[in-house]
């Protein structure tokens, strides 16, 4: 699994690696992997991409980390440099101009930095490129058909971050668009690291906001507060591993970032209604 630092055409890297790590500087890029997660770093923030999601990086320096116990699959699309701008101009002078031209004031050469949750439209258009790879090969103009029909979702997929950049009730469209860039390193932050003992002050270093500031904006954007989504995380993890692992309750409780089995206990029964115990043995009874 390699990474490449230059290359002057739309091109693919599909690998599995269950330990990796590279630096370096990249092209805008979609980053999507299954079977494990893998680590960003980027001069904005943390980032971690799992099934489901993907990553989006514009063009720049970042670090990627895999370091898992069985191997991940990646797929990543990288596009060369002025392609965005180029399926946006022709979008834009056709009749399948974007919905309401979210773009109207804004270059689609540097994206919203963040993870997304995967569409339907955009994975569909994923796995065609992921299933169909040696055909597409064969016949550059499928290929280039394949990577502007990417584009254009990428594009059109954008208008949500937009509308959420609308909730912040701040008069200046330039500092409503950098507040929420910074919350959203927040949130990149807790999902990479909801099972570290995280703190606000912490966390809003991260995001160069003060704690009200980030608690204010974050809830107005997420619906959330930061530790309700952090309580969200490791309850979602929770659950998988009395789900699939026999670990014991002492074991999940540090597995998710708490060090006390009974606030664990606490947390779980609040949220799922049942203790961890009662939990698991609740699968194993409908399992049988």
């Amino acid at each position: 699994m390699a990474e490449k630092n230059k290359h002057k055409s739309n091109y693919i890297l599909h690998a599995k690696s269950a330990q990796f790590h590279w630096d370096g500087t990249g092209l805008l890029s979609i980053k999507t992997f299954s079977n494990g997660k893998a680590y960003y770093k980027t001069n904005r923030g943390y980032f971690v991409v799992e099934e489901g999601s993907y990553l989006l990086l514009n063009q720049g320096p970042y670090t990627i980390t895999i370091d898992e116990q069985k191997e991940v699959e990646s797929f990543c699309v990288f596009f060369q440099e002025d392609f965005a701008n180029d399926v946006f101009r022709n979008l834009s002078a056709s009749n399948h101009q974007l919905v309401d031209d979210p773009f109207s004031h804004h270059t689609p050469s540097s994206f919203f930095e963040k993870t997304y949750a995967q569409s339907p439209v955009l994975t569909h258009q994923m796995n065609l490129l992921k299933y169909n790879t040696n055909q597409f090969q064969n016949d550059s103009s499928l290929l280039d058909e394949q990577f502007h029909s990417i584009m254009t979702a990428l594009l059109r997929e954008q208008m949500k971050t937009f509308k959420e950049i609308d909730r912040l009730d701040l008069v200046r469209k330039s500092t409503r668009e950098e507040i929420y860039k910074r919350v959203n390193i927040a949130n990149e932050y807790i999902r990479a690291f909801y099972d570290k003992q995280l703190t606000l002050d912490e966390i809003a270093a991260i995001s160069c906001l003060s704690p009200n500031h980030l608690l204010r904006n974050y809830s107005t954007i997420y619906k959330k507060t930061p530790f309700q989504h952090i309580a969200e995380l490791r309850i979602a993890k929770a659950i998988t591993l009395l789900k699939t692992t026999e670990y014991s309750m002492t074991d999940i409780t540090y597995e998710i970032g708490l060090n006390n089995p009974v606030s664990f206990s606490r947390l779980f029964k609040q949220h799922i209604g049942f203790s961890p115990l009662q939990y698991r043995k609740k699968v194993i009874s409908d399992k049988k």
